[in-house]
């Protein structure tokens, strides 16, 4: 199997191309201010994890911005942090503010000139539009859970972007699923009957940061550790 042996990129957005650990912690920065510390980094990503896929399976119509707010009320009572309805409305609206990783807008330059680019992504259409600008890049096509009405890792996301990419005249094995989180992407993608590319940006470190670990074992095609690295692999193929 060749990266050029496809024709469509289907990305995850967030943890993919936007570095959301990044804007997850900056954006909670005032919630752990207030607990003085007693909260390290790693333990705030991965009780954001939890609690943002336990949201995303209870309430899979609420749309993401809301149910970022949602899950900041969570953290903060979780922690015993007073926090009102405004700074959990205001972590809900961050995700524009979140930046893209370094690579990002190079690499999807270069892909651009070689593959349709489509988005498949736990967002809604405002939110990614702030993180589109940040890309620099028209995508061919966006699905977000605001079109679809449930969150990933829900086999219904996949089977709607594969019927729309069908309609566009797409077939599955023209299709690499790109993505950086195993949970979210790449065990329902597999289910989908889909060739996969893990973009690992935790290459460097341990755990699972913002994403679950997977219940199911995680099955991949390719694994690079930044989205520069694929482009530059098959630039590679293509002898350039």
């Amino acid at each position: 199997m060749r990266l050029s042996d496809f024709r469509v990129l289907t990305f995850d957005c967030y943890g993919t191309l936007i570095d959301w650990e990044g804007g997850i912690l900056a954006a909670l920065q005032p919630l752990l201010a207030q607990a003085g510390g007693a909260i390290g980094p790693e333990a705030a990503l991965q009780a954001f994890a939890r609690l943002e896929a336990d949201q995303e399976a209870r309430t899979p119509e609420m749309i993401y911005a809301d149910l970022l707010a949602e899950v900041h009320r969570r953290l903060a009572q979780e922690w015993g942090v007073p926090a009102g309805d405004a700074a959990h409305r205001r972590f809900g609206a961050s995700v524009p503010d979140w930046p893209a990783f370094p690579d990002s807008a190079e690499a999807l330059a270069y892909l651009k000139q070689h593959f349709k680019l489509v988005i498949l992504s736990n967002v809604d259409r405002t939110s990614f539009a702030g993180s589109n600008r940040r890309l620099g890049v028209a995508f061919d096509a966006i699905y977000t859970a605001q079109d679809i009405g449930s969150y990933k890792p829900s086999d219904r996301n996949f089977a709607h972007m594969l019927e729309k990419l069908a309609a566009l005249g797409h077939v599955k094995g023209e299709i690499l699923h790109t993505a950086q989180s195993l949970f979210h992407d790449h065990v329902p993608a597999k289910r989908a009957g889909l060739a996969t590319a893990w973009i690992d940006r935790r290459h460097d470190r341990e755990g699972w940061g913002a994403t679950p670990q997977p219940a199911d074992e995680a099955r991949f095609d390719f694994r690079f550790p930044s989205l520069a690295a694929l482009a530059a692999a098959h630039a590679a193929e293509r002898g350039g």
